[in-house]
């Protein structure tokens, strides 16, 4: 019985870990926005000094 349930429970949590999500959540646009915008800063300063 023991082993049957960790068979299970094994096989969900590795269906869960390999599936993924195709669309990004708002917190995930926001983080790469930021990131954009950081970077966008960062090349105009090298800019600047050049």
């Amino acid at each position: 019985m023991k082993k049957i349930l960790f068979v299970l429970l094994l096989a969900v949590g590795a269906s869960t870990m390999l599936t993924s999500c195709r669309e990004k959540s708002g917190v995930e646009k926001a983080a790469d926005s930021v990131e954009d915008a950081a970077d966008d800063a960062g090349d105009a300063v090298e800019d600047a000094v050049d």
